[in-house]
């Protein structure tokens, strides 16, 4: 079989470099290893800056996300047992929509299919082989046979996990990682959420974070050690434990319901450079991990492949390979200040086992600084919402 792109990964980098691949006529066949299930149903992050939102939108895959995402113009810092809202509509001009990950994914598979696109799931053993000449491919065993897919290029949408950035031979990345000496327990319950907007807490006992995946589903999350035992926190524990780190406001009351989803989740930032090599470009998780405090993760994927089908549009026009070459740095540039946003929410919300009396005074008269300066709220805003797109 043979294609113009061969993509590697049917999360939302994928299948949106798919998507926009198709809309510039140029083919592409997505490699899969999970069940479409499985790719459907996985929960994820669940926030769309604002020209991501529109991106969808714009291109024929937002009719679900304009009906039911939730448009949120601000969010609330709470410290001291008091809640301050960072008003993004004023500040901005605009704001970020509540959408989950895997409404986005199931949007992009139907639409995907809609058009006669090539996804294969439950694909095995997926390799990518001469990734350094200009005839790469990408073999997999399919329903019992082997297959090969020859391609132009190879786009690596795998995760952190997959099998792509592996493929590169190690003297020819350099990685700049850091693991957080604590981790988010996460939850889903059948409770309306008790504000409209996201609420993210500093507390003594650790952060807090009040989000949502609809007006009746709740998305909570506690910090907690990163070899936290789940079975250690049943349902009343984690009630208890959201009240205290959340209480503060006037008028607040955390509505509570049966919950149905329960997991920790890692906190780490990561960064794999360059994302091109040869034929393959790393694009999404494959290539950086941001801590989920600034709701990035998910955006940056968005900005990579568009950065991508862009570049892939004039190669394949005859526009030459300039768009293709710069790709990595002109990511980067984006990547790097994302990752700059999302430690620093995470350090000025979140309470360090080896922090001193001092940098928890220091950290709150940051938070003070940043929920009564204009121009500090600003610098926030922007970065929430979406640093403008280049490329």
């Amino acid at each position: 079989m043979r294609t113009q792109v061969g993509i590697v990964g049917a999360g939302p980098a994928g299948l949106l470099l798919s998507h926009l691949l198709h809309l510039a006529g140029i083919e592409s066949v997505v490699i899969e290893a999970r069940s479409r299930q499985y790719v459907e149903d996985r929960i994820r992050a669940g926030v769309l800056e604002d020209w991501a939102a529109r991106l969808l939108v714009d291109t024929g895959v937002g009719e679900r996300l304009q009906r039911e995402g939730l448009v949120h113009h601000g969010i609330e810092l709470k410290f001291d047992g008091r809640g301050h809202r960072i008003d993004f509509e004023d500040l901005v001009g605009k704001g970020v929509t509540v959408y989950g990950q895997h409404e986005v994914v199931r949007d992009l598979i139907k639409a995907r299919l809609a058009a006669g696109g090539a996804i294969v799931f439950e694909a095995a053993d997926v390799a990518v082989h001469d990734i350094d000449t200009d005839r790469p491919r990408i073999t997999y065993t399919a329903e019992g046979r082997e297959e090969t897919l020859a391609c132009d290029v190879i786009a690596g949408c795998d995760g952190f996990h997959g099998i792509c950035r592996q493929s590169i031979p190690d003297a020819s990345l350099r990685i700049y990682d850091r693991v957080y000496p604590f981790a988010w327990l996460g939850i889903l319950a059948n409770a309306a959420p008790a504000t409209e907007e996201l609420i993210y807490a500093n507390h003594a006992s650790g952060f807090a974070l009040l989000s949502m995946r609809s007006p009746q589903v709740s998305r909570l999350y506690l910090q907690c050690a990163p070899d936290e035992d789940i079975a250690n926190w049943p349902d009343d524990r984690i009630w208890e434990e959201l009240h205290v780190r959340l209480a503060g406001g006037e008028g607040f009351r955390l509505n509570e319901g049966p919950i149905t989803q329960k997991g920790v989740t890692a906190m780490r930032s990561f960064v794999a450079e360059p994302m091109r090599h040869g034929r393959l470009f790393l694009a999404g998780d494959s290539a950086h991990i941001v801590p989920p405090t600034g709701a990035k993760g998910m955006n940056l994927a968005v900005a990579d492949v568009a950065v991508l089908a862009r570049a892939l549009e004039a190669f394949y026009g005859g526009r030459g390979s300039e768009g293709l070459d710069a790709y990595s740095d002109t990511c980067l540039r984006r990547i790097w200040k994302v990752q700059r946003f999302s430690w620093w929410m995470t350090q000025l919300l979140h309470r360090f086992d080896d922090a001193s009396p001092f940098d928890h005074r220091r950290q709150i008269a940051e938070l003070d600084y940043v929920t009564s300066s204009r121009a500090a709220a600003t610098a926030l805003a922007e970065n929430y919402v979406g640093l403008p797109f280049e490329g």
